[in-house]
């Protein structure tokens, strides 16, 4: 990217609108090349959430190029029906839909033991209560979808993401948890009127802060894993959850497909992207921006031992 290019992205970004509706995609889309058209013939990827949105416009864009797709649903009739929107769209497509409540970690535990190869692995499976609710694992919602679930699933399937040529773990966040700092003293949400799109923000925040972890946890295996925000995009999440913000900014959301693109280009681009960082629209930015909100490592330190305990890795 040149320079003059280079600060034209900065300003949309740090200036919001523009940088994450559909005009800051498509300005920035003029400069990309294409993925080859079989970067992913032959591999397996796994998509949680890919029942609609985002989840089922990755889905689409990693068997575009060849991949083989196991859809994580909690929903197995939305499931079945993202799996025939797919291969409508790609005839011969190798796509299966296998049921996953990412916020249980017994039904985590299950899904995992199903998959006996791995090459990319996307967690995009999100929810937004408008009220506190436990899991039945005693784990606030939004925290349990977000982090724990996906922080088992990883550690569970460690072995054979190593076993592939070229690992690769897409953590789907929002730029929403640009607002929060990580809160390692109250992960649950247990103090305060607690308000769901702040839980939202607080575990995608989480998600960020998991990235370098994971990926100095996983280099001996050389499992790359990757952070990323779609946008502001056009999704039955988003309308549901968030209908006055969906009311207001309608005319410039980006497409679930528009919204996928980074995820399907971590997935799938080469050279590999560099493991680690924080991606959006293909480039990689900041972790935080406002002021109080920089990650200290005490805090760190604590929001991992909470973590790895309360998923109880290995």
């Amino acid at each position: 990217m040149n320079g003059l290019i280079s600060v034209l992205d900065t300003v949309a970004d740090r200036l919001v609108v523009p940088g994450y509706s559909k005009w800051g995609y498509r300005l920035r889309g003029k400069s990309w090349s294409d993925l080859e058209p079989d970067a992913l013939q032959g591999a397996r990827a796994v998509v949680t959430g890919a029942g609609s949105g985002i989840g089922k416009a990755t889905a689409l864009g990693l068997a575009r190029l060849g991949a083989d797709v196991v859809l994580a649903v909690r929903d197995e009739r939305k499931g079945e029906s993202a799996r025939a929107e797919i291969v409508a769209a790609v005839p011969g497509a190798a796509v299966v839909v296998r049921h996953c409540d990412v916020s249980s970690l017994e039904s985590v535990r299950r899904f995992a033991a199903e998959i006996d190869r791995l090459d990319v692995l996307v967690h995009n499976a999100g929810v937004l209560p408008q009220e506190r609710t436990a899991t039945t694992d005693g784990h606030e919602l939004t925290f349990a979808t977000h982090v724990l679930g996906p922080l088992l699933m990883t550690d569970l399937l460690r072995s054979r993401l190593a076993a592939s040529t070229d690992p690769r773990v897409v953590l789907v966040s929002s730029g929403g948890m640009y607002t929060q700092r990580l809160r390692a003293d109250d992960p649950e949400y247990r103090e305060g009127t607690y308000k769901g799109a702040t839980a939202y923000a607080r575990t995608k925040r989480m998600q960020v802060t998991l990235v370098p972890l994971l990926t100095e946890r996983y280099a001996a295996e050389g499992i790359a894993v990757h952070g990323m925000h779609p946008g502001w995009a056009d999704t039955p999440g988003v309308a549901g959850s968030l209908p006055g913000f969906h009311r207001l900014t309608s005319a410039f959301l980006r497409t679930a497909e528009e919204g996928a693109d980074t995820v399907v280009w971590l997935a799938a681009s080469s050279p590999a992207p560099r493991a680690g960082r924080f991606w959006h629209d293909r480039r990689a930015r900041p972790t935080h921006l406002l002021p109080g909100t920089a990650d200290k490592p005490a805090d760190v330190a604590a929001f991992w031992q909470y973590c790895a305990g309360a998923a109880d890795l290995r």
